[in-house]
């Protein structure tokens, strides 16, 4: 099945989820009803009106609270809105059925143009960063810079430890797999989860692993959760197999927006030798390389994140304020005054 192309549409059951969604402190969260979409967002109000939005994607398997942390470091920055992926959190299947990366990227799309926020600061991760690279690349009019968290990028050797993720878009798996994994609660699914994308799992605390547990069962709860989530999984995979126009490096070579590149030395599940090569596509990046994350720098080092965020902002207000100068003739004179000269 071709990334560009929709799957055939399933008529999935959406009820109300069992158990409320949580919302931090500071957090609000809205429904956004677009035709044949409905997302969640999840915002946080920022500290001072007129600031730039920002938009955050999760990834596989994840929802707009992997950025409760991020958005929270940046409110005195962005204003910040992070959404529920169709058929991810608490945002119901897409009417279409659509969960490749291209279906992903135009629900994107549709939220920046129906929103009329744009362009923004887009920050992606794994999934999520796939996702972002082609709102990026095909819309860049919506994007005023890109940070990217360990994207999942086409790789030709995948890390071993990826490839059970990889083995949830072969037809059947996830019904196997659920059979195989029947007595494990939700701790326990929680427990691998953060084994597989957490550079160390013990940094979590108990307080925030009960939350993370509670949030999983909740999710199980829901009668598309695997569907959603093995439809995503396929998505990823043939991704990776699209070639010309359509690749996702070949569409990184094309993104003008500013880019922040974020990798994990300990991440399992993108290898951190892809970030070199990122690095080298993406033009004007920067990378960021953090010794002891793994898959979700966001969450387990977001005030190194958010540092690198500022410092990404910093240059590009600095270089838009430049432009806009020289635009209406006031370049810095010999004082230094920034008077335009005669």
């Amino acid at each position: 099945m071709s990334a560009t192309e929709p799957p055939e549409a399933r008529v999935i059951a959406t009820v109300p989820p069992g158990r409320p969604v949580r919302v931090g402190a500071g957090e609000e969260l809205r429904t956004a009803r677009l035709p044949g979409l409905t997302l969640t967002v999840r915002s946080r109000p920022p500290i001072a009106p007129g600031l730039p939005p920002a938009l955050f994607i999760h990834g596989l398997g994840g929802s707009s609270l992997n950025w409760s942390a991020l958005m929270e470091g940046l409110a005195d920055r962005v204003d910040g809105e992070a959404i529920d992926l169709p058929g991810f959190g608490d945002s119901p299947p897409p009417d279409d059925g659509d969960y490749s990366i291209t279906g992903h990227a135009r629900a994107v799309i549709r939220f920046l143009d129906g929103a009329d926020r744009g362009p923004v600061h887009l920050v992606g991760n794994s999934m999520g960063g796939a996702i972002t690279t082609r709102v990026a690349a095909v819309r860049p009019d919506l994007v005023r810079t890109l940070t990217l968290v360990s994207p999942a990028l086409p790789e030709l050797r995948p890390q071993r430890s990826a490839l059970p993720t990889g083995l949830l878009a072969i037809p059947g798996v996830t019904r196997l797999f659920t059979r195989m994994t029947r007595d494990w609660d939700a701790e326990r699914r929680t427990r691998e989860v953060m084994m597989l994308t957490y550079g160390d799992p013990g940094r979590v605390g108990p307080e925030d692993f009960t939350l993370a547990v509670e949030e999983f069962q909740r999710r199980l709860d829901l009668p598309y959760f695997w569907d959603a989530l093995a439809r995503s999984a396929r998505g990823v995979v043939d991704s990776y197999t699209l070639g010309g126009q359509h690749s996702l490096w070949r569409q990184a070579e094309r993104v003008l927006a500013p880019t922040l590149l974020v990798y994990g030395m300990r991440d399992q599940l993108v290898s951190i030798r892809m970030a070199q090569r990122a690095n080298a596509t993406f033009r004007g990046s920067r990378l960021l390389t953090l010794l002891d994350a793994g898959h979700v720098a966001m969450m387990e080092y977001p005030e190194a994140v958010a540092r690198a965020m500022r410092e990404l902002l910093d240059d590009v207000d600095g270089r838009e304020g430049r432009e806009s100068r020289a635009v209406h003739g006031a370049e810095p004179g010999a004082d230094g005054s920034g008077a335009a000269r005669g």
